[in-house]
């Protein structure tokens, strides 16, 4: 007998569902209480799927919302409901897949995937065939019912049903999938290729002993009616490119001419996915040969799509001018991370390396979600970062009619345009720069802020070549201009100037010092007028400034002008403020950059980077005892402490000694060293090290304490935490000398292990080649037996450091290993002469050693020998060693 419900509880539960539906607040609360309430009866869930599947009286929404609250409660304890309601809800979601409303197929779709993914795949093993035959339902609703929940399945589950675990019903379901690509319903060809795509990416077997059917299907929906379908058969041609591209190539021609025709189609949706193909062939190596002769048609239709729609405009109140006044919401307001401090090693011909910018190739944040303006943009990027010079016969003759168009709209694209080439098309633009610069700095003053704004990001992508040339000619006016810009009246136009600002100061550096001034005047003018999300960015443009011009900041009228608004900032914020972040990373660029001008400042705020670590390691503890009653603490606030610590021991140097002294941030930072959070660990390891070469008379006497732990933490599995705890252990030998003799077993053998790992990241081998260097200019003794297992990589990897402190003590300690074992060095002796050629001023005493150790071996092997051995030198090499050494 099927499950009835009584008439009283059936009304309590639809009265239930009305009330929910109240825009009230109490109501809502109430309702949740009762919904507590009624949880406790097993058979509330019948209830629930009853209202769902069999009272087609009500109206839809009341249905479906019985099915959402179902849903949650399928989520939260499915496993709980006794057999008899989980039998009841799945056959009543199966017989009732067909119902008349869409909206209650589409719930009942939810459920059944729901349930499905609590694991009951296996434990409903007649739904996948039973599903399967729905589909060839006569009726359209019950098919389509059924395809519905397919794709949901498909979505949440395809590795599953790629796998023995279920008997691979994929043999089954692609071929019957595959059928309904031919089918009457635009609905139902959609919901196939959809379910079909799911497959694609993990190269699914079943799809793969189809995939010519699967492609020759594809190609015949091309021209499909449907905007749906059309989008589904792009997005497969697209994934497709990535993991078969060899069941393409025959057809790439047509494939291509189909594209360009899709990236014009006139549903946004379809032209989005088809433009996402270009992207994708961009990351090909066949993208070359097979594009190069569409670029033609191509680049037109790349750059039309790079305008603002009408529909970008009005979301983002392209016709507003002027907002400065209005603050801004929270939620516009994204998360911010922030990167904990990895110590490196200055290198030769050192450029600042763009390459961590942020890829992102505009700044339309209120529609931060993907649209064909941005992926257009990104499309044209990746291809000039391919074709370089070739794409330009292509653009620049459309690229003269956007720049100077009467319309603002299409003006702005090409503004955009001229930004996305930038990095791709670089030497072929350099001509034309002295013209275009010019009227770039112009557009800044465009009366449109949209124009505006966009200039700010163009100029920033060209801010390389401006510093290359005289400051008079593009540098000046640029940063007048930007300056200004800072300061405009548009939300959008400041953050966009603040970016393109801070892009300025990295690629200039002491360029800026004459100007400092007039920079620091605006900067902190803004401070007064912005609203929260731009003193966000503003914080990062000063840090950057300090990071750029380092101790040229430290004089008295700078110091005057920028530090009061940042302390006022720093006094107004909380301690649970996530703003802190972003202001504790500033102050620690600015306390680096000032060194002893920092010194009036620096008590309040090392007081209150104690106070943070110290406050998040007592949550944390409660967290660990009592989870039910206390929430995990955010560890960025220790992070960004920790950090901003570092920063004020790295700049105040011995000064820091008395702050040290009266703190407990020894007993902390042992605490921080052993967190599970890796990014803690680098942190506290970064400190550790700072404070080594400030005031080590407080780190001595934990030594005994510390030095298990950094060993233990040389696991290059976490790449940033080894790294600066190799480098604290090297900063830890130049102070403890000799005495390091009974910590050297704890560490030596990791640290040779990591110099000779493949694949191991350049900035971790330098630290661990200076660490070893320095371990043997302590404990030659000790290091020296093992010199042959690590002396090649050790010279590998310190030839293209600058000549700098720490170069200089590890190549001392190599020089007094080789003395105690020289032996160790003879196979790999060329590797030694030329890391000792890539010195190009050694101290007087360490080139005596360096010229002892390569006479020594000349003797040693005699003359003929040593010719011979000379002639595998590369003659620059020989040159050097010759005229530096005289061997």
């Amino acid at each position: 007998m099927d499950w009835q419900p009584d008439q009283q509880g059936l009304q309590q539960v639809l009265q239930l569902l009305k009330d929910s539906q109240s825009p009230n607040t109490a109501t809502q609360r109430i309702v949740q209480d009762k919904l507590k309430q009624l949880n406790q009866f097993p058979d509330f869930n019948n209830y629930l799927i009853f209202v769902l599947t069999r009272l087609k009286t009500e109206d839809e929404p009341t249905r479906s919302l019985s099915g959402l609250i179902l849903k949650n409660n399928v989520k939260a304890h499915y496993q709980s409901f006794p057999p008899p309601v989980a039998d009841f809800i799945k056959q009543e979601c199966l017989n009732n897949l067909g119902d008349a409303s869409s909206l209650i197929r589409a719930t009942i779709g939810i459920l059944i995937t729901t349930i499905a993914s609590k694991g009951e795949l296996q434990m409903w093993p007649e739904l996948l065939p039973q599903l399967c035959n729905l589909l060839n339902s006569e009726d359209y609703n019950t098919c389509e019912g059924a395809f519905g929940a397919l794709q949901k399945i498909c979505e949440d589950s395809s590795e599953l049903l790629d796998s023995d675990a279920l008997n691979r019903p994929l043999n089954i379901m692609i071929p019957k999938f595959l059928q309904f690509f031919k089918h009457c319903s635009p609905k139902i060809r959609s919901h196939a290729i959809a379910c079909v795509n799911q497959f694609i990416m993990d190269r699914a077997q079943a799809l793969m002993d189809n995939i010519d059917t699967f492609i020759e299907h594809l190609f015949a929906l091309a021209v499909d009616d449907d905007p749906e379908v059309r989008k589904n058969v792009c997005r497969a041609l697209v994934m497709l490119l990535e993991v078969r591209i060899d069941r393409l190539i025959p057809h790439m021609h047509s494939i291509i001419q189909y594209m360009l025709q899709r990236t014009q189609d006139h549903d946004e949706n379809v032209a989005l996915e088809a433009c996402e193909f270009w992207l994708t062939l961009a990351e090909q190596p066949i993208c070359k040969e097979v594009l190069a002769s569409h670029l033609v048609q191509l680049i037109p239709i790349l750059v039309n799509g790079m305008k603002y729609s009408e529909i970008d405009i009005i979301l983002l109140k392209g016709d507003v001018e002027e907002d400065e006044a209005v603050p801004d919401s929270e939620q516009d307001i994204k998360p911010r991370f922030h990167k904990s401090r990895t110590v490196t090693l200055p290198h030769e011909a050192e450029r600042p390396d763009g390459s961590e910018d942020t890829e992102d190739d505009d700044d339309d944040d209120a529609l931060s979600d993907w649209n064909l303006r941005k992926c257009s943009a990104a499309a044209l990027d990746v291809l000039a970062n391919v074709f370089r010079e070739e794409l330009l016969p292509h653009l620049l003759p459309l690229l003269k009619g956007l720049l100077f168009h009467p319309e603002w709209v299409v003006k702005e694209s090409g503004i955009l345009v001229l930004g996305a080439i930038a990095e791709g098309c670089m030497q072929g633009m350099v001509p034309y720069l002295p013209e275009l610069i010019p009227h770039l700095i112009q557009c800044l003053s465009d009366k449109k802020a949209l124009v505006r704004s966009i200039a700010c990001w163009t100029l920033s992508r060209y801010a390389h070549w401006v510093v290359s040339q005289p400051p008079d000619m593009h540098l000046k006016p640029l940063m007048t201009e930007l300056l200004k810009r800072i300061l405009d009246g548009n939300k959008r136009v400041q953050e966009a100037a603040c970016s393109a600002f801070a892009t300025l100061e990295e690629e200039a550096c002491t360029e800026l010092v004459p100007y400092l001034s007039y920079i620091l005047d605006t900067l902190v003018f803004a401070f007064g007028k912005y609203q929260h999300k731009n003193l966000l960015i503003l914080y990062d443009a000063i840090g950057t400034l300090a990071d750029s011009v380092g101790h040229h900041l430290n004089q008295p009228e700078y110091i005057q002008k920028l530090m009061p608004p940042l302390i006022q900032k720093w006094n107004e914020l909380k301690d649970e403020d996530k703003d802190l972040f972003p202001l504790l990373e500033c102050l620690s660029s600015v306390a680096t950059a000032l060194q002893s001008g920092f010194l009036p400042y620096c008590e309040p705020v090392y007081q209150r980077c104690v106070t943070l670590v110290q406050k998040t390691l007592a949550q944390a503890m409660m967290y660990t005892q009592h989870p039910e009653q206390y929430e995990a603490p955010d560890k960025d606030f220790m992070i960004v402490a920790l950090d901003l610590l570092s920063g004020l021991a790295e700049g105040l140097g011995g000064h820091v000694e008395q702050l040290v002294a009266r703190s407990n941030i020894m007993t902390l930072l042992f605490q921080c060293m052993q967190d599970s959070m890796p990014e803690v660990r680098q942190s506290s390891f970064a400190l550790l090290g700072d404070l080594t070469k400030a005031c080590f008379i407080h780190v001595k006497p934990c030594i005994a304490e510390f030095m298990p732990i950094l060993g233990t933490n040389l696991n290059p599995e976490f790449i940033s935490v080894c790294n600066n705890a190799t480098w604290a252990i090297g900063e830890i030998c130049m102070q403890m000398g000799a005495e390091m003799q009974p910590y050297v077993q704890m560490v030596l053998n990791n640290l040779v292990e990591i110099i000779n790992r493949p694949n191991t990241p350049k900035t971790l081998l330098e630290n661990t080649a200076i660490t070893i260097g320095r371990l043997g200019y302590v404990c030659p003794q000790e290091v020296a037996p093992m010199l042959q297992q690590f002396i090649r990589p050790w010279c590998t990897s310190l030839r293209n450091i600058r000549d700098n402190e720490e170069k200089d003590s590890a190549f001392r300690g190599i020089c007094m290993m080789i003395g105690v074992n020289p032996g160790g060095v003879v196979q790999d002796f060329i590797f030694f002469c030329d890391a000792v050629a890539s010195w190009v001023s050694p101290k007087d005493d360490l080139r005596d050693m360096f010229y002892k150790i390569l006479h020594g071996f000349k003797d040693q092997v005699g003359e003929e020998n040593w010719q011979q051995f000379s002639e595998q030198f590369p003659p620059l090499l020989k040159e050097r060693l010759a005229a530096f050494y005289g061997v």
